[in-house]
């Protein structure tokens, strides 16, 4: 009866440390912003994560944990597509108990969490940023987007170095805890693994304050640079009615920009409901909605002597006349009433919401899959394969800007090939990100309600600023549209627009904004180098992952060995 109490007990304690740091990595994220509790969010897991428990048991559990950990932080993927919510969740959820061994084997060991966490919590978020095309969300270092000091590191390690930084207090604090509860007192052991902390803390925010001085000897500006924010669910959207509703709308919006100077206007992606590229508008009727619509925002940009960088759909035509491939894709409309020859088509693709996987290698899932997306149709895309740059005169000046489509601005290798050339220097003087966010909201009693995706895709976008450092201008349907600049401060405020000035607070409404947006000369050891801490830490991971998994092997050859 004993054992079994003491069982029960120990059951309990990793289900409340478990579930307790599902709660804590929820919180920390935008919009929640209760950033601070980063620093402690993993050490309940880490605890629970004992090896005096049945490893089989100990994994069953975490993956339950978080399996529904990722429904509840994936819940604005429901309104998308519902098997994908579904698959994406449990697919997630493998990494924890990853994760889970990985400790259990470490503490098995007693070796020292303070280095152990960071390698296995950060490693496991670097393999989650590459496998099956990256998912880089929900890191540690996306809680501290606000803290600007601390997080200037990334122009050197990327994001993963601040999550590094706060791995290494989580494990610090694992440490203590437990060198506590065993001796009722901290040696000088610990001490140790807590300057060692200290240092590094302290060497990031020294590094952040130096280089955030430094910034304007390095800083001139853009030419004026408007951003449309529509506020149209996707529902919406999609109804080919509202079409000319909804450009009409934008062009209103855009020509506010062009009355308040701006040289360069930017519209959200897809917002421009027919297929633009020359290649097709050739095939179509001159009273044809995509030739209509070319002429509209045509007429719009000579009007208004400004070029219109808009987001639409792009299509392959074959010999036979059918589509062979479709895009998304960027259009820039020159103030001469012409079009720009180029445009980009968005190179990293989300799978589920942009293309169905399994097409060739499992046909039944794939046709499964496809009954329960919110399509009626086949709506696999093509990837692009040219990190396009637009040029664009203005103010006497010739500028250069990049784009990037959707959750482009979430993936560090796209953005760090966007900005930079093979051969080291600057491609792009800014960025901008088109984005149609109008799938992660709700409408209910005629209101636009948004969904945590919103913050947390700008939190994340901060990042890639500070990577090279680089300034995105993002025009988002439904929010938020924003300047972001070089040192990750999203700018509150802007010249002239019609939005709110806080810009967290740019969700669920529709406006227009124009700004300047900073350009930085300097190029950054993570621009030129790319993610070298990402690819070691993974790699630390993966082999502390194959020596638990592979332990009770090891242990059964000694023992015959020893025999």
């Amino acid at each position: 009866m004993n054992d079994r109490n003491t069982n029960g007990a120990a059951w309990v304690r990793q289900i409340v440390g478990v579930a307790a740091s599902s709660i804590l990595l929820t919180l920390m994220q935008a919009p929640y912003d209760l950033h601070y509790l980063a620093w402690a969010a993993w050490v309940p897991f880490v605890l629970a994560c004992t090896p005096t428990v049945r490893r089989r048991g100990l994994l069953l559990l975490v993956y339950l944990i978080a399996f529904g950990h990722w429904l509840f932080n994936l819940s604005w993927l429901w309104q998308v597509t519902e098997a994908g919510y579904i698959v994406f969740a449990l697919y997630q959820a493998l990494y924890w108990p990853a994760v889970a061994m990985a400790v259990r084997f470490v503490r098995g060991r007693n070796w020292p969490l303070t280095l152990c966490v960071p390698a296995i919590v950060v490693g496991a978020e670097a393999i989650q940023g590459v496998l099956f095309g990256g998912f880089n969300w929900f890191f540690l270092a996306h809680s501290q987007y606000r803290q600007l000091e601390l997080i200037q590191i990334c122009d050197i390690f990327g994001a993963l170095g601040v999550s590094v930084l706060v791995a290494l207090v989580n494990g610090l604090i694992a440490d203590g805890a437990m060198e506590y509860t065993l001796r009722r007192r901290l040696g000088w052991g610990f001490a140790k693994k807590a300057m060692l902390t200290m240092v590094c803390l302290w060497a990031a925010a020294g590094y952040g304050f130096y280089r955030i001085r430094q910034t304007p000897q390095f800083i001139s500006d853009s030419p004026i640079i408007g951003a449309v924010q529509p506020n149209v669910p996707s529902h919406v959207k999609e109804e080919i009615e509202n079409a000319q509703e909804i450009l009409d709308a934008m062009i209103v919006d855009s020509q506010a920009c062009i009355d308040a100077g701006a040289a360069l206007v930017a519209w959200p992606e897809t917002m421009v409901l027919a297929t633009m590229n020359p290649g097709y508008l050739m095939y179509c009727r001159d009273d044809s909605q995509p030739r209509r619509f070319s002429r509209q925002i045509l007429e719009h940009a000579a009007a208004g002597r400004a070029y219109i960088l808009f987001g639409a759909h792009a299509a392959k035509v074959g010999d036979d006349l059918t589509i062979v491939d479709q895009f998304n894709s960027a259009y820039l409309y020159k103030p001469d009433g012409t079009p720009d020859l180029r445009r980009y088509d968005k190179i990293h693709l989300v799978p589920f919401g942009e293309y169905i996987p399994f097409h060739k290698t499992a046909p039944r899932l794939y046709r499964w899959i496809l009954s329960l997306s919110p399509y009626d149709y086949d709506y696999n895309l093509t990837a692009g394969d040219d990190f396009t740059i637009f040029d664009i005169d203005a103010e006497g000046r010739h500028w250069r800007f990049g784009v990037l489509i959707c959750y482009e601005d979430t993936h560090p290798t796209v953005t760090r090939r966007m900005v930079v050339a093979a051969d080291g220097t600057k491609r792009a003087d800014w960025l901008v990100n088109l984005s149609n966010d109008g799938w992660y909201v709700r409408f209910a009693d005629g209101k636009v309600i948004p969904s945590a995706e919103l913050a947390q895709r700008t939190a994340i976008s901060v990042f890639r600023c500070i990577e090279n450092r680089i300034a995105i201008v993002r025009s988002v349907n439904t929010g938020i549209s924003c300047v972001i600049d070089t040192t990750g401060r999203i700018r509150d405020g802007f010249m002239a627009g019609s939005l709110p000035r806080e810009a967290m607070r740019r969700q669920g409404v529709s406006g227009w904004l124009t700004d300047r947006a900073p350009i930085d000369s300097r190029v950054t050891l993570f621009s030129r180098y790319g993610r070298r801490l990402d690819a070691l830490l993974g790699a630390a991971f993966v082999w502390l992952l194959l020596r638990a998994t592979t332990e009770r092997f090891w242990k059964r050859s000694k023992q015959r060995d020893v025999q």
